[in-house]
């Protein structure tokens, strides 16, 4: 019985083993492949391994209510020294101590400046007083504030900073006052002021019970930028082959539409109109799955939805700006610029503070970063101005203004030069 012989390759046509052996048709895709790959562990991995080696002027509130009146001998109550010891033992690049009040360290939690606080209560001297002299009720304590809106990962970071400090300082007071004590005190007393303060932890800054932990300002906006991304890419393929510039393949159907006559700067004003107009229903969906159908804590709802179009906007607009100018590579280009040096730049998982200097520095001009904080400012903040949304505000005005510029200078350029788009045409 005769075995079935496999599939020829049409007349004139090269089997795919020949193809297969061409070297050349290997090594375009292969470099770029690996140099995508290779780029975006660096990158993603890179930004998120060691944040306590990383750590960078992480702003902590430091609290000092102390009100008692200094111990014999002592020109300064134990809050001020306290407060003073935890400064100067703390490695200077790591930590930035904000010396504040009360309110003024509540009102910077609430604006997302300092990732958490610790506090020196009130009659903090004289509760220590009272623990060395054998007459206290209740041992000393201080408090560590935590902010989640700031992200879990931040908020932990500044809530150990802070409990390693008071730790610290504890000891060192602990020490002083066993040795003042010297052989009146009796043995539970020398272990009891051996590490005389304790630490208790308070949200500073709550925020909803459907917030992620902190981490659905990020999510959101990640969102707002994917639906950019893939959505400006969409319609700039949808519109070249609409007109005639791209064939159209569904599995085994394939279909060639006339070509439309068109410059490239009236294309790309199709593409950036249909951006803007689609923009609307994305931006749309994305509120109904998160807030309508999963019960995403949202607060100041009119505001996110303008913030989320014009958010969504700016990187659909920066896309089809680069997808004119780059061609072909343009969704690699976009892609880059965007989504790979865009997250791990963010701030939003892993504070800027305790990622290395290169991505603090993407950070500047990132765009995920600057609507990371608006959207975290909407979330969390109280839509406050200064916890980063008018930042936000600035940088996708700017964001547009530049894909417009840029996008459209360079479309009419190869206008100008002659540089028409090609048909596709078999050979």
């Amino acid at each position: 019985m005769a075995s079935a012989s496999p599939p020829s390759a049409p007349a004139g046509g090269a089997s795919a083993g020949s193809l297969l052996r061409r070297r050349k048709l290997w090594v375009f895709p292969a470099a770029l492949s690996g140099l995508v790959a290779l780029l975006l562990s660096l990158l993603y991995m890179g930004g998120i391994l060691t944040p306590d080696g990383s750590l960078h002027r992480l702003p902590v509130a430091l609290v000092d209510a102390d009100d008692g009146r200094p111990l014999p001998g002592e020109r300064q109550n134990l809050g001020a020294q306290f407060s003073s010891a935890i400064v100067s033992s703390s490695p200077g690049d790591d930590v930035r101590w904000r010396r504040l009040t009360r309110a003024e360290a509540q009102d910077q939690l609430a604006a997302g400046k300092v990732y958490g606080a610790l506090v020196v209560p009130p009659g903090f001297t004289d509760s220590v007083r009272a623990l060395a002299e054998g007459t206290a009720e209740k041992r000393p304590t201080l408090t560590v504030l935590t902010n989640p809106g700031m992200g879990s990962l931040g908020s932990a970071l500044a809530d150990q900073i802070s409990e390693r400090a008071a730790a610290e300082a504890s000891q060192e007071l602990g020490r002083r006052l066993t040795e003042s004590a010297g052989g009146d005190a009796t043995p539970a007393q020398r272990l009891l002021l051996r590490d005389p303060v304790a630490v208790t932890t308070e949200v500073g800054h709550p925020i909803g019970s459907r917030s992620g932990l902190g981490l659905s300002a990020f999510y959101y906006t990640l969102l707002l930028v994917l639906a950019g991304f893939l959505a400006g890419n969409i319609i700039h393929n949808g519109v070249d082959t609409g007109l005639g510039y791209a064939d159209s393949e569904l599995g085994p159907w394939h279909s060639r539409r006339p070509t439309v006559p068109v410059s490239r700067t009236s294309t790309l004003v199709v593409k950036m109109g249909m951006t803007a107009g689609l923009t609307v229903l994305t931006t749309a969906l994305i509120m109904v799955a998160t807030i309508g159908i999963l019960g995403m804590d949202a607060p100041h709802l009119p505001l996110l939805a303008v913030f989320s179009y014009c958010a969504s906007l700016a990187v659909g607009l920066g896309v089809q700006a680069i997808n004119a100018a780059f061609g072909g590579i343009g969704q690699l280009v976009a892609m880059f610029v965007f989504i790979a040096l865009a997250l791990p730049s963010s701030g939003a998982t892993v504070p800027l503070e305790a990622v290395p200097e290169f991505y603090r520095v993407l950070g500047i001009f990132e765009p995920m970063r600057q609507l990371a904080s608006g959207v975290r400012s909407i979330l969390y903040f109280d839509a406050r101005a200064d916890a980063g949304l008018a930042r936000a505000w600035v940088m996708i005005a700017i964001g547009v203004a530049a894909a417009l510029a840029f996008g459209f200078a360079m479309a009419r350029y190869y206008d100008r030069k002659g540089l028409h788009r090609m048909v596709p045409r078999p050979e």
